[in-house]
């Protein structure tokens, strides 16, 4: 072998042993993210219960309220102005077109693909009412009175798809038994207009007269009403009243 090739072969492996030796490093864990909150809008015409719904959201981690609504128009503004993921909403609040209910809104998200999930607060303990929510989709309901302890768990079975019915909500459809029909539909603004004025104790005659309207009108429209709220006596009309606020 060629004397200098040979030597400049031992040079290079000295250099070799020189170099520094290259150790794999572990490879690092990914981060893992925390999961985006769960954007919340709140809505409800009683500041109070708008206020205790938002404080127990803020105490829980995993949740934020994006917003909030004291009647059914307010609610339709943020649900076009602002992405959430849950709808937390009263059932009984000042409508869009003069009724008093803001279940027209709260269907349309119920049976909208892709839209937020919806989480019904009511005090409404008529099976008839709870039945036929039930019927149009809105499966995730809350009497106001199970708030503190069933809040949290409607939540996450709205998130997940799944239904849920607070301790008061059962008790009332339970107690109605399986025959319960659900009520007839929503009433109008006409019709809830004469419905205010006869739980607050004004004769169908007067009433009759002051909407310039015929007393058998005004009388189809009261019945009409009472059968879409799944009211059957007087002493219903007046509990329902009593209930919403009206007297």
């Amino acid at each position: 072998m060629n004397e200098a090739l040979y030597e400049r072969g031992l040079a290079a492996q000295g250099e070799q042993a020189n170099y520094p030796q290259l150790v794999a490093r572990p490879a690092t864990p990914p981060v893992e993210r925390a999961p985006a909150p769960l954007r919340v809008l709140v809505a409800d015409d009683h500041a109070c219960v708008r206020l205790g719904v938002t404080q127990l959201l803020r105490a829980t981690p995993g949740a934020t309220v994006v917003g909030e609504a004291d009647d059914t128009l307010a609610l339709a503004t943020q649900l076009d102005m602002t992405p959430c993921d849950v709808v937390i909403s009263d059932l009984c609040m000042p409508g869009l077109h003069g009724e008093y209910s803001s279940l027209a809104v709260l269907r349309r998200l119920a049976q909208a693909s892709g839209a937020p999930a919806v989480v019904v607060l009511t005090m409404m303990s008529t099976p008839q009412i709870l039945t036929g929510l039930l019927q149009i989709g809105l499966t995730v309901i809350v009497d106001k009175r199970d708030v503190t302890v069933a809040l949290l768990s409607a939540l996450a079975a709205a998130c997940a798809g799944q239904a849920f019915l607070s301790e008061h909500v059962r008790a009332a459809l339970d107690n109605a038994g399986a025959d319960c029909a659900p009520c007839a539909g929503i009433p109008s603004a006409r019709e809830w207009e004469v419905f205010q004025l006869y739980a607050q104790g004004m004769p169908v005659c007067e009433i009759a007269n002051r909407l310039q309207r015929s007393v058998k009108t005004i009388s189809s429209q009261k019945r009409s009403t009472m059968r879409k709220l799944g009211l059957v006596t007087e002493r219903d009309l007046i509990d329902f009243a009593t209930l919403v606020g009206i007297t």
